[in-house]
């Protein structure tokens, strides 16, 4: 039995108690008790997005005392530091508000990088006045840089992703240790389980927008367990066009999309939840994949599988040796094609392979080209035609 059909067998509803006497304490409290996978999880990234660099002051990663026309405030200017892999970006504390600051940090090619989001760049830019100190990061962003952001306090029990943001609120189960007083993803139905994730792992908007005069970009009110349909509706898109969110095919191109893909693909229809494949309590493993991510992926789809691929050898499926970046299963199925900064990209999360000519049709990436970046698109549909086990329709002979 695959991994993940067990949790399909403990379908149950978010307990009532959830939404009603039990109160946020924090992740610290659940220490005493699970203090391995606290240890873990207090080493990620979930835990550690964003950061106070007077608490941390190895948070910033620049050197502030190098000049650049980009950087017009100092050390002393920034209450909070967001990310720490891809991009930093710097945060302003002004009143009871958050705003951020106009640079932010290349990670990948340690260069500074304007930051704002032009008009058309996001669905709210044209809500907001265009100046980063009108556009405060409560309602755009700190609902999921946080647990228990509160929108009328603009306060929070504790920044990053803590162990409520996926439990619930833990005060009951901290008195009364019970699986049935806190909430597993695990043992929720499906949709609710892959919902925990969703609710910042994707593009949407607030089913009631504006809130209190602003527009907030993620899911006012849900907490783990509850249906995230009835709080946060996933953006939309019409096939053939093109959007800030969207290629023409559907296929994600923005950063933060990995659920809007998801949804739509071959997997999440089968029962593949997002914890089939990823442990955010922690692992060794490049983003936080249980185990690497061929070893994942073969082991419900090897060789011969009913699941495919259908060829005798792994390298007889992918035409690249084994071993070899051409020969990874992400490397075709999960396309680095959703930009999160400048030329970075981060993985498609639809499984579907992009075939050449869908690019010279619709402007959307392909897996060939994002590896054989020195080649054409014709150079890499003529060499698929060349594979003996290539549907011809799918390369467009």
């Amino acid at each position: 039995m695959p991994r993940y059909a067990a949790a399909l067998l403990l379908f149950v509803a978010a307990p009532a108690w959830v939404w009603g006497q039990a109160r946020y304490i924090g992740s610290a409290a659940c220490k005493g008790c699970h203090a391995a996978i606290y240890e873990r999880w207090q080493h990620t990234r979930m835990a550690n997005v964003v950061r106070d660099p007077r608490e941390h002051p190895d948070a910033i990663i620049p050197d502030l005392s190098r000049p650049d026309p980009l950087v017009t405030f100092k050390r002393e200017d920034i209450a909070l530091v967001y990310g720490s892999k891809w991009k930093q970006r710097y945060f302003k504390k002004v009143g009871d508000d958050y705003y951020v600051l106009p640079a932010q940090w290349d990670i990948t090619h340690k260069v500074w990088r304007p930051y704002f989001v032009r008009q058309g760049a996001d669905w709210w830019a044209g809500l907001y006045p265009p100046d980063n100190m009108q556009r405060p990061t409560g309602p755009l962003c700190d609902g999921c840089h946080s647990v228990n952001y509160d929108i009328r306090t603009k306060t929070v029990t504790e920044w990053n992703v803590g162990c409520e943001k996926c439990h619930g609120p833990g005060s009951e189960h901290a008195a009364r240790p019970s699986a049935a007083n806190v909430v597993n993803p695990a043992r929720l139905d499906f949709v609710r389980a892959n919902d925990v994730c969703i609710q910042c792992h994707s593009q949407g908007r607030p089913l009631e927008n504006p809130i209190g005069g602003k527009y907030f970009d993620w899911p006012v009110g849900f907490q783990a367990g509850r249906e995230l349909k009835n709080f946060w509706r996933l953006e939309d898109h019409k096939l053939g066009e093109t959007t800030f969110t969207h290629f023409a095919d559907g296929t994600a191109h923005k950063n933060r999309m990995q659920g809007n893909d998801f949804v739509t693909s071959l997997m999440y229809t089968r029962g593949v939840a997002c914890f089939s494949c990823h442990d955010v309590h922690g692992t060794s493993n490049d983003a936080d994949l249980l185990r690497p991510a061929n070893v994942l992926c073969l082991e419900c789809h090897g060789p011969r599988s009913p699941n495919g691929p259908r060829a005798a050898t792994i390298e007889q499926h992918t035409h690249h040796k084994a071993g070899s970046s051409g020969s990874q299963c992400i490397g075709c199925h999960m396309p680095r094609m959703e930009q999160t900064i400048a030329d970075v990209n981060v993985s498609s999360h639809t499984f579907r392979f992009i075939p050449p000519r869908e690019t010279e049709r619709l402007g959307i990436p392909n897996a060939c080209n994002g590896c054989h970046r020195d080649k054409s698109t014709k150079w890499a549909e003529e060499a698929l035609r060349s594979w003996p086990d290539v549907s011809p329709w799918r390369v467009g002979q």
